[in-house]
């Protein structure tokens, strides 16, 4: 079996669940070929409001691409090409989504795992967690979205120290890092990070999509920063019924409505 990527709502939670249990969570060529679609449905239904990673089962987040796929998918260039092409835009898929993006980690996230979950917004660990890129070890390049996103979350330094070294971090090394906001004892990381996403859900979706562009646009060089982008979702948030909502509930002194608009 080649696993598979389904998408599940719970309210404003929408999940996009690796399950491929038999080989811990292992991402298929399919499985990145479903997940650019499966991304953009929950992007596009309005009723999410926020979007969670997740792996099948207790044992793994995701233990990477799926290796026994190497040789006849990634090896030679043109099919190596394919392969990383592939990879990527599931990557971006991740990234690009509009709503807030929260991975929920347990078990092993390595390689193509941590890069999955480095592609979300927040990353939230079991205590039981561990991470790895064992690139090193198979020797194989990583793209440099992947490098970028690494670098970003711990700085460069550490980024090669992962890289470098291809050992495994235990969650409280991760926490340390950067890699993760926050860990959990295993039993209570579904409470944990489902409080969060209610919380996120609850707070104005438009305001969301700001902060993610402006974040978006300023880690990038001056030169190329898109500042229309910026400002016009500054300006819908001023525009918005929502901006009048919230100003509204909060002299009325009752919890806000939020609607996206």
């Amino acid at each position: 079996m080649s696993g598979r990527i389904h998408v599940e709502k719970e309210g404003a939670l929408g999940w996009l669940v690796f399950d491929h249990p038999e080989r811990r969570n292992a991402i298929s060529h399919e499985m990145w070929q479903a997940l650019p679609e499966a991304a953009r449905s929950l992007d596009a239904d309005p009723e999410v409001r926020v979007v969670l990673l997740r792996g099948a089962g207790e044992v793994a987040f995701v233990s990477g691409a799926d290796i026994s796929e190497f040789e006849g998918r990634r090896t030679g260039g043109a099919a190596a090409a394919d392969y990383e092409e592939t990879s990527v835009r599931a990557f971006g898929a991740i990234s690009e989504l509009s709503k807030p993006v929260l991975a929920m980690i347990h078990g092993f996230c390595v390689g193509g795992g941590l890069a999955t979950a480095l592609a979300a917004d927040l990353r939230y660990a079991a205590d039981d967690a561990s991470f790895a890129i064992p690139a090193a070890r198979l020797g194989l390049a990583y793209h440099p979205g992947g490098v970028e996103a690494l670098k970003a979350a711990v700085g460069p330094s550490a980024a090669k120290e992962v890289l470098f070294t291809a050992r495994r971090y235990t969650a409280s090394e991760a926490l340390a890092l950067g890699l993760v906001n926050r860990v959990f004892p295993k039993a209570e990381l579904e409470a944990g990070v489902r409080g969060i996403a209610e919380a996120i859900a609850g707070n104005a979706p438009l305001t969301l999509r700001s902060a993610k562009v402006v974040i978006r646009e300023l880690g990038r060089e001056g030169a190329v920063r898109d500042r229309a982008a910026m400002s016009d979702s500054i300006r819908r948030c001023f525009d918005s019924a929502d901006y009048k909502e919230g100003v509204r509930s909060f002299l009325e002194k009752r919890p806000p409505r939020f609607q996206g608009v």
